[in-house]
This record gives C-alpha cells, sequence and structure tokens, in this order.
C-alpha cells in the first residue's frame, strides 16, 4: 500500500492533484522550480516535494514578484 502511495506521479495527475492544467503545471516547471524529475521525455513528480512547494509559497510567491515588477 505505502508503494502506490509513494509512486512517480505524471504532468496530468500532479495537475489533478492541485486543481491546475497540464500547461500551468508546464509553466510552474520552468519558471518557479516546480520540484519535477524527468525521466526521457516525461516529467515525473513525487507528492510530499509537490507539497512542501507548496507549502513554502511555490508558484505563488514568484507570481507576485513578477506582478510587482508589471507594476512598474
Amino acid at each position: 500500500m505505502a508503494e502506490i502511495e509513494d509512486r512517480w506521479l505524471s504532468v496530468d495527475e500532479i495537475g489533478k492533484y492541485l486543481g491546475v492544467s497540464s500547461d500551468t503545471v508546464y509553466r510552474w516547471i520552468d519558471k518557479h522550480a516546480m520540484p519535477a524529475h524527468r525521466m526521457g521525455r516525461l516529467w515525473k513528480f513525487k507528492k510530499d516535494e509537490v507539497d512542501e512547494w507548496v507549502k513554502a509559497g511555490g508558484a505563488a510567491a514568484e507570481e507576485k514578484k513578477q506582478e510587482s515588477g508589471d507594476k512598474k
């Protein structure tokens, strides 16, 4: 049972888990240092790493920086 809980998640699965689109996941990987691991052509995720990234501010902190930069 622990094996299933600790498995690698796909872009679609992590997007569904976070309630965002696949495009948003790819943007977060590229621009916001979302914790992801490249396996060949595929991106894979560990749920606990993503949870910590979200709790630490993840994309929200970066988006606020960009927004304040846009206002200047």
